[in-house]
């Protein structure tokens, strides 16, 4: 590859809040930041199935901000395809990338397998986008960092800041020669129950911004109390709480929750299931990075007491013939696969249950149809009832609010030369650029799908 200026591409998450891929070149190197899956429409999906833009071999390296599918779930696919240096991380995200991947690579092979059955396919034979083997070894390549720790990537360096959300989640800050570029991979909030703040910005020269919530605030409500009214109303009427919940992160908040309201006798004394083999596994290593997170000894200890841990799929079954009162919390969050699905096909129909939808919905997901009003999911290829009362509580989301946002970026050394605004539905990521340009004064564009801009003059 001939000598170039810096360049950032665009592939991914520009037109939608999932598939996080930004690809940098400078001095005849390529560094892909976060490679992540494309979720939600179909269309969107489909990019999973696309050739990659560039090909994997001609990458150097792999810079992931944290665990979550939409960032990582694509590394098996890129390392089978021939992509062979190595995925740069953090201790925290390179420990649950271990529990998620190859979670994922199962789920790939489980709805390959379901779409042969259905002839869902348009090939005699459905494959899977990868597999669980391929996902773990796919884990060879991960290298795993300490944040604040500079690495040099021949002519380039990298350092991983603290960003909240979940754990080991950063801020990843690339530097070539004397300019930056900043990627916040998905903030945390200031007021996160479990995580510590984002680190503020300091000295940036461009940013790459995620949009998530840029377009609202998040409820002024408080998620404890509110989780105990609904706890309380489901209880009394006998019904069963399902709560659609990320394993990573979400779980861990809504045990922590009720086990605070458990203490102060806030909530009825009813069963309460953790149904996540994943949240369960997760639990051992937010224990082992202590110094990441909020949650002391004696909180862990008691809101693991306090569940129930549901690990088999006998188990799990079970539930669904139990009846309640009780609370289920399982993923996935939005609805998309998992355990939760089996909960809301049995329960669904129950108008003395409700279901928790417990953050963000991405468009075209089943979380996001029932919180549009949906009152019909099709599950394991039939059309559910949903007579189930429906709660989205926003305010249990661990992204910066667009409030929360601004007020990151207000605490930056010096304005940026530009601020790219990505991972946002489109109407999320105009709005967050009309408000930086307003109270910031900042320059701020939102860029297009494979856009490709010089780091040296990035107007």
């Amino acid at each position: 590859m001939k000598h170039q200026q810096p360049t950032l591409r665009f592939l991914g998450a520009t037109d939608t809040v999932t598939g996080s891929r930004y690809l940098v070149e400078a001095g005849g190197k390529r560094v892909l930041v976060d490679c992540g899956l494309f979720q939600g429409y179909k269309r969107s999906r489909e990019r999973n199935r696309s050739p990659f833009p560039v090909p994997p071999h001609s990458i150097d390296a792999v810079i992931l901000t944290h665990a979550h599918l939409d960032h990582t779930g694509y590394v098996p696919a890129l390392v089978r395809d021939g992509f062979g240096g190595p995925v740069y991380a953090t201790e925290g995200t390179t420990d649950l990338c271990k529990l998620l991947l190859p979670d994922s690579g199962h789920l790939q092979e489980e709805e390959a397998r379901y779409a042969t059955q259905r002839g869902f396919s348009r090939y005699s034979q459905a494959l899977p986008l990868y597999t669980a083997a391929e996902a773990v070894q796919s884990l060879n390549s991960f290298r795993a960092r300490n944040f604040d720790s500079p690495l040099g990537l021949d002519g380039m360096e990298v350092t991983f800041l603290p960003a909240g959300h979940i754990l080991g989640a950063s801020q990843v800050r690339l530097r070539i020669g004397p300019r930056s570029v900043h990627f916040t991979g998905d903030l945390g909030r200031a007021d996160d129950p479990l995580m510590y703040p984002p680190r503020p910005p300091g000295d940036v020269d461009v940013l790459v911004t995620e949009s998530t919530y840029g377009n609202r605030n998040h409820p002024r409500v408080d998620p404890e109390k509110q989780l105990g009214e609904i706890i309380t109303r489901v209880a009394k009427r006998g019904g069963v709480l399902m709560v659609a919940a990320f394993a990573i992160g979400r779980a861990e908040t809504l045990m922590l929750y009720i086990s605070r309201l458990r203490r102060k006798n806030a909530v009825p004394d009813i069963p309460v299931y953790l149904n996540s083999p994943m949240a369960i596994d997760a639990s051992g290593i937010y224990q082992r990075h202590r110094e990441e997170h909020r949650l002391k000894q004696h909180e862990y200890e008691t809101m693991y007491k306090m569940a129930r841990l549901t690990r088999t799929e006998e188990e799990s079954r079970l539930l669904n013939l139990r009846g309640g009162p009780m609370v289920i919390i399982s993923a996935s969050g939005m609805l998309t696969g998992g355990r939760i699905l089996q909960h809301v096909a049995a329960y669904g129909p129950d108008p003395k249950s409700a279901i928790i939808l417990s953050g963000y919905q991405a468009p075209g997901t089943r979380g996001a149809a029932l919180a549009a009003g949906a009152r019909e999911l099709h599950i394991y290829g039939e059309d559910v009832p949903i007579r189930a009362q429906v709660i989205q509580m926003e305010n249990l989301s661990a992204h910066a609010d667009a409030a929360g946002l601004i007020a990151w970026m207000n605490a930056a050394d010096k304005e940026p030369r530009m601020t790219y605004i990505t991972h946002g539905e489109p109407e999320a990521s105009e709005a967050l650029r009309v408000r930086i340009k307003r109270q910031l004064g900042w320059r701020a564009r939102v860029p297009e799908h494979l856009d490709k801009i010089s780091l040296e003059d990035p107007r």
